[in-house]
């Protein structure tokens, strides 16, 4: 029996990469020009093309170009496929970026096509996280087609097997690409290359060809080569088709292939930390998304929130690998950076602007108000920071926030941002719980009958919340357990902007000096000390904090980075706790891995189980990779090659741009026998913060 060779004519497409967006809009429609005269011209070719993006760019530029597309597509001979909005990073969004990128094409796709595609379509992404298959099989899709991790980073199988992220969970068909998703020329080596690995009992593989990256597709060159093949070999059938036929073929044999359970790693392992600024805003975007959605949920805007869905669709377009793995130009990440920005910005002003609609339901009252509100699906239940304008007046020592039902709310003055000579309170800091859109009313009052509480024991260089946590700038302990305190390392890194080639950095670097600890915060909420310190080139700021009542430490980092072609961690050293399980937060779940020192991307967490059960969770929602052994965990905080710098280029021009130069700012929060799904509770208070206003209608005018 012949094997089938599916030759599947596509244009991979990066709408970002080596050059701006709009070139990426040129190459879309140049592409779909290009492949609609091809088929015009071969009634016997078909042509392939995934993401909405490309579609609704085609439609909003050339109608005519969108009404050929829909007749070829009508005719059975482009194969619309993938069918989410682009081609993402299949690691670093959050499960509601995944969602809407998937309900984005969806919606699109249905509306414009009557259809959604079956099969999925992220052939150039750098891993796919375990989440996937459920996430495409809630959307009806059933088969993926995949190229990396290639052959030579990770051994599977077969060419086609069964995908599950879990071993319970939902299934797809996936089909890994041989070599390449272009193919500028086509020969008897490239149609044997797929038959490479396939199944017992599969006599059908798929070959891509066409012109890529900056798009072009089929040539006449290609189209001729295929036709002259189709009968050229006694063991292959060649024929012009399409993913959604290679699948329809193998189908019947789908129960008889291999099963793979688990995430499909490793490549480029660099993309998981560099060009920080669009993995924060696309996080963010998606998180404060959720906010603005929730809060028009409860009060309408006037304009019904038409804005959202072109917010999200901005978000998910960001999510494209290579700009979401920061391997694109620096002048390319203007716009991504700047569209980002007024993602939130837009978000920032929908929020405000409900909250103040709700105020004017309030009623007057003489006393200063503090409104909070949780514009979020998910409670609140941590310590909030809030600085009320006070003009004139200043905040005493016997000023309370009292809430509704006259109870006093506990709360610190703690330094304020501004270095002014205005009287201020400082930030008021106090612990709070919210319900899911709940909004509550506190009043600023006069009651120095009322403690609200005594100072936490600390001293400059001890932090201590009696019982539960103790922190010096040498070790914590948490709960009776005692650890080092993580501290920074400085490794060489020779790695391009992908890290291409490793999965793993170097073991010894170059430790962080510290001056003496300064305390800086000290109350009945939490206590603080501060130390500056340097690594390499770079300025540091550490901030260790406790808070009462709490078997945690918190410790906030500012690293002004500039350095080149190294990379910085932050290390926990196993003195004390080695474990011997480890389970790390991944796309809307988690996954238990190997502590095998590989490098492996994060979302928010991270949670370790030593011998004896103690189990240590640690937040770092700003931080998007990290490797752990059973002698530590280092999580990746930045890394410094060049940018858009791809090996064999040696690098190092003297033009070039080292990345992610600047002040940057993270948060680790190290507890104690603690759950994953309290980390993930903890992540999405983080990263959804409740809003608050002064409300002063009704005080008196003198006030």
């Amino acid at each position: 029996m012949k094997t089938v060779v599916h030759v599947v004519f596509h244009a991979h497409l990066d709408p970002i990469w080596l050059w701006p967006w709009t070139a990426g809009v040129d190459e879309a429609l140049a592409t779909c020009r290009s492949a609609c005269e091809r088929l015009d011209a071969n009634p016997d070719a078909m042509f392939t093309q995934g993401e909405a993006w490309v579609y609704d760019v085609v439609e909003r530029c050339d109608p005519a170009l969108f009404a050929r597309i829909r007749e070829q597509v009508a005719a059975g001979r482009w194969d619309v496929t993938g069918g989410w909005w682009i081609q993402p990073d299949c690691n670093v969004p959050g499960e509601r970026g995944f969602r809407q990128q998937i309900a984005l094409g969806k919606s699109y796709f249905e509306s414009r096509f009557g259809s959604f595609p079956e099969v999925a379509f992220n052939v150039d992404s750098f891993g796919h996280a375990a989440t996937l298959p459920q996430f495409m099989a809630e959307a009806g899709q059933k088969y993926y087609v995949m190229m990396r991790p290639q052959e030579h980073e990770m051994k599977l199988p077969a060419r086609v097997f069964r995908w599950r992220g879990y071993a319970d969970g939902p299934e797809v068909l996936v089909f890994r690409i041989r070599s390449s998703y272009n193919a500028r020329e086509l020969d008897e080596a490239k149609y044997r290359a797929p038959l490479d690995g396939l199944p017992e009992g599969v006599n059908h593989t798929m070959c891509f060809a066409g012109l890529g990256d900056h798009g072009g597709g089929p040539t006449e060159r290609l189209i001729q080569q295929v036709r002259a093949a189709r009968n050229a070999y006694p063991d292959l059938e060649i024929r012009f088709s399409s993913p959604a036929r290679f699948f329809a073929a193998i189908e019947a044999v789908r129960d008889r292939l291999p099963l793979v359970v688990g995430e499909l790693q490793h490549h480029a392992v660099g993309c998981y930390t560099i060009h920080r600024p669009v993995k924060l805003g696309c996080r963010r975007g998606e998180h404060r998304l959720h906010q603005a959605e929730t809060a028009l949920a409860i009060v309408p805007a006037p304009d019904g929130g038409a804005w959202l869905r072109k917010a999200w669709e901005a978000v998910c377009f960001h999510q494209f690998h290579d700009t979401m793995g920061g391997t694109c130009l620096p002048s390319a990440y203007r716009y991504v950076d700047g569209q980002l920005g007024g993602v939130e910005a837009a978000v920032d002003e929908a929020i405000t602007f409900a909250l103040r609609r709700r105020l004017a339901e309030l009623p007057d009252c003489e006393q200063q108000r503090v409104v909070v509100w949780n514009p979020a699906g998910n409670e609140f239940t941590d310590l909030l920071e809030f600085e009320p304008w006070l003009g004139h007046r200043r905040w005493t020592e016997s000023h309370r926030l009292v809430a509704e039902d006259g109870t006093v709310v506990p709360h610190q003055c703690a330094l304020p941002e501004a270095l002014s000579h205005r009287p201020a309170p400082g930030r008021l800091v106090f612990p709070f719980r919210l319900g899911p859109g709940e909004l509550r009313v506190l009043r600023m009052q006069s009651r120095p009958d009322a403690p609200v509480g005594e100072p936490l024991p600390a001293q400059a260089g001890r932090l201590e919340v009696p019982g539960l946590a103790v922190a010096t700038p040498t070790a914590m302990t948490l709960d009776g357990m005692a650890f080092p305190l993580p501290e920074l390392a400085l490794l060489d890194d020779p790695s391009d902007t992908w890290s291409h080639g490793i999965d793993r950095y170097a073991e010894d670097g170059v430790a962080a000096s510290w001056d003496e600890p300064r305390l800086t915060e000290h109350g009945p909420v939490f206590a603080e000390f501060t130390q500056t310190g340097r690594i390499g080139s770079s300025p540091l700021l550490r901030r260790v904090r406790v808070h009462a009542g709490q078997r945690l430490v918190e410790i906030h980092l500012r690293v002004d980075w500039n350095e080149r072609n190294r990379v910085l961690k932050l290390v926990l050293d196993g003195a004390g706790f080695a474990p011997v399980r480890r389970w790390d937060g991944i796309a809307g779940g988690a996954l238990e891995r190997a502590l095998d020192g590989a490098e492996r991307p994060l979302r928010d967490w991270t949670l370790l189980a030593d011998a004896a059960g103690r189990r240590l969770g640690v937040l770092s929602p700003e931080v998007y990779a990290l490797d752990a052994t059973p002698r530590r965990v280092r999580w990746t905080l930045l890394r410094s090659p060049q940018m858009a710098w791809h090996d064999p280029h040696p690098g190092g021009r003297p033009d070039g741009r080292y990345t992610d130069r600047g002040e940057h700012d993270f948060r680790f929060r190290f507890q104690a026998g603690i759950t994953a799904a309290e980390l993930d509770a903890q992540a999405d208070m983080w990263q959804r913060p409740p809003a608050l206003a002064d409300l002063t209608r009704g005080m008196p005018a003198d006030e």
